[in-house]
């Protein structure tokens, strides 16, 4: 066994600058889900990685962007599935950035362009350690590997729930890593075996049929003060939502997600000196920042309306819009809260404010206890020489609920 992971090291440090070379190369080309910019080009470049690391590629077409599966078999029956996207977030604001998002850039030994992380390089370090682990047992896989890669994750991956249902024969798997790994600030391998749901919506109203002079704001209705009413009734002081029936299916975190999320190290001052904040909200502090992940939110990612130029314009906003993500916790349906959201809008005499849904992911958790779990951690500890923390929900949302509950 010893011999075999020293030549797993010995093939991934001889072939580092190959993958720095694939990484770099599949992010130079764009692929912006919610624009569409580069999808399709982006695409069929995963596909020539899969078939040049040895994988049988087969394309399918959905309504969006195509789905790239790869398949290579192994000595024995036994499948594992890998999810990765090739779909990135668009780069906005371009101001920000050091060198240019679609220019892979080396500086300080690390590698920088939109997808570097999330998820293009971790689809090509895969690639790297399966061809590590073909070359130390002679040229073969000990099991089949399976690659779904989408390109639509970052837009609430829309159609990979029906695709996953109409090929379930060829997705067939015993085990399925998700898009990423890695490892906590503390340097221990990080196994997450949770993702929290997601709706996405937009809020918006009308108030005239155009602009007018604020002037005239004694008698006209402006839309960003009727659309800013209609957000503050959906919280209250105390960050509980106020949407009836929101948490009627929320499960409470059981006993040994507890344990688990108590063991978690707490980055408070990494998220101090990370997002320059000198409180977090309702004061919270230690273990209890870890614990808030299993409570569901409400949170305003943008507000548009009015002007927005330099100087001053006195105007009256006829249109406000305003876009919103809830995350949910196990057993939330986004569905539900869509249409208590739309419920309590009406209850509160916000009929008028128009609810458009934008993308939805259902929460997704396996057993800390199951079998795979347990070998990731401990695959994971003899890797990095230090013990793993399993951590039972992660704060983001993803589609593993179109694979966990089907395969």
């Amino acid at each position: 066994m010893a011999d075999r992971a020293h030549q797993i090291d010995a093939f991934l440090e001889a072939s580092l600058d190959d993958s720095i070379r694939e990484t770099a190369q599949l992010c130079a080309q764009p692929s912006v889900s919610a624009t569409g910019e580069g999808t399709l080009e982006c695409a069929e470049l995963v596909g020539q990685l899969l078939e040049r690391h040895g994988f049988h590629v087969q394309p399918f077409a959905t309504a969006g962007n195509p789905i790239i599966v790869g398949r290579a078999d192994g000595q024995s029956d036994r499948t594992l599935l890998f999810y990765n996207h090739y779909d990135v977030q668009p780069p906005e604001p371009l101001d920000l950035w050091t060198s240019p998002p679609f220019e892979p850039t080396v500086r300080d030994g690390a590698l920088y362009a939109r997808g570097a992380k999330d998820d293009k390089g971790e689809f090509v370090a895969r690639l790297a350690a399966i061809d590590a682990v073909r070359a130390s047992h002679d040229g073969h896989l000990p099991c089949g590997i399976t690659f779904v890669v989408e390109g639509e994750e970052e837009i609430g991956s829309p159609h990979i729930a029906q695709f996953v249902q109409e090929h379930l024969s060829l997705l067939t798997c015993q085990g399925a890593l998700w898009e990423e790994g890695g490892i906590d600030p503390d340097c221990r391998p990080d196994v997450v075996v949770g993702a929290r749901g997601a709706l996405a919506v937009e809020l918006s109203v009308e108030t005239m049929q155009r602009d007018a002079h604020s002037g005239r704001a004694h008698i006209l209705p402006n839309a960003a003060w009727r659309l800013v009413r209609a957000l503050a009734g959906l919280k209250d002081a105390n960050e509980r939502v106020r949407i009836a029936g929101f948490y009627d299916q929320a499960r409470p975190m059981s006993e040994l997600d507890r344990e688990l999320v108590d063991a978690l190290p707490v980055h408070e001052e990494l998220y101090r000196d990370v997002y320059g904040v000198k409180a977090f909200l309702l004061g919270r502090s230690g273990k209890e920042l870890n614990r808030a992940v299993f409570e569901p939110t409400c949170n305003i990612q943008g507000i548009t309306t009015g002007y927005q130029g330099a100087g001053t314009k006195t105007v009256i906003p006829a249109r406000a819009t305003a876009k919103l993500d809830f995350r949910l916790v196990p057993e939330q349906d986004p569905e539900d809260i869509l249409a208590k959201l739309r419920a309590h809008l009406a209850a509160q005499g916000f009929d008028d404010v128009t609810v458009t849904r934008l993308g939805a992911m259902w929460p997704a958790k396996a057993s800390p206890d199951d079998p795979l779990v347990q070998l990731t951690a401990r695959t994971g500890e003899e890797v990095y020489g230090l013990p793993a923390v399993i951590n039972p929900l992660a704060g983001g949302s993803s589609p593993i609920y179109a694979f966990a509950t089907p395969l």
